[in-house]
């Protein structure tokens, strides 16, 4: 008897099971909404990092909002160039020129910002920044606890010296970094930029002395050595018009607080020099 039972049960819950299956079979074909092509072909093109660069969830959403037109072909800041080609030819449009980006940090203070205090709480820079308005006395300096390298997929920022620090040759501009970043010290520059102001402290420049031993004080130097006229001081601070910007170098050159990094200058090395005995 017990085993009539529980073929009885099996019996019925197989033609349930059937029952619904068919239903829901049914269903998928009445309520089955088309999806456009293109969209699977973008998302085979797309470098599949699901980073959130583009401002979508990932790339799956990215490709769908191509194809929607709510976002541009350029939206993927991690394909680059040979990306943005592929999706104008499925989307058939031109692809336009896009500029390669690459983040970098407006702080060059590390070791050689003061620090008010000693902070032992939780290392990460979100933590540090809301207790006693943080341990550095700059108020823009960065707190090399490394939110930006824990948000970054690609191994291209680190904290060095105290201070994060970007490599451009890794960097592919999806600013998650950038998001990371509780004082908002990251920007997105053209990648062929090679001068920066690595600083953000726009405090008076004798504030700014008694913060950072290198930060801006806004001495206009810069600005009047620039033949470009792409240097401007707001609020003490010097900032580059990267538009405008040719990569001379002259700014760096005259800096008192030599802080204007030139990364096409030519590294010199300290001489070999024998120790003198006495």
């Amino acid at each position: 008897m017990d085993l009539m039972n529980i073929l009885y049960a099996v019996l019925v819950l197989g033609i349930l099971g059937g029952i619904f299956g068919a239903l829901l079979a049914f269903a998928s074909k009445i309520f089955y909404v088309e999806q456009d092509e293109r969209i699977d072909k973008i998302i085979a093109v797309l470098p599949g990092a699901n980073c959130g660069g583009c401002g979508y969830a990932g790339c799956s959403n990215c490709a769908s909002e191509i194809v929607a037109g709510n976002a541009k072909i350029t939206a993927c800041p991690v394909g680059g160039a040979a990306c943005h080609e592929q999706i104008a030819q499925i989307m058939g449009v031109e692809a336009g020129s896009s500029e390669k980006m690459v983040a970098h940090v407006n702080c060059c203070g590390g070791e050689q910002a003061v620090k008010k205090y000693q902070y032992d709480g939780l290392k990460t820079c979100d933590a540090a920044n809301k207790v006693a308005g943080t341990p550095m006395a700059c108020p823009s300096a960065c707190l090399g606890y490394g939110s930006c390298v824990a948000a970054c997929k690609f191994d291209a920022i680190h904290v060095i010296d105290g201070k994060a620090v970007v490599d451009m040759d890794k960097c592919v501009a999806c600013g998650a970094c950038a998001a990371a970043c509780p004082k908002h010290l990251i920007e997105m520059v053209p990648a062929k930029q090679k001068v920066f102001i690595s600083c953000s402290n726009t405090q008076k420049g004798a504030d700014t002395r008694n913060a950072c031993q290198i930060g801006c004080i806004g001495c206009t130097l810069c600005a009047k050595k620039c033949p470009k006229e792409a240097i401007t001081i707001t609020n003490f601070l010097a900032k580059i018009d990267y538009s405008k910007c040719v990569n001379c170098g002259l700014c760096a050159t005259v800096c008192p607080r030599k802080l204007i990094v030139n990364l096409r200058a030519p590294k010199v090395e300290a001489p070999v020099t024998e120790e003198v005995k006495a």
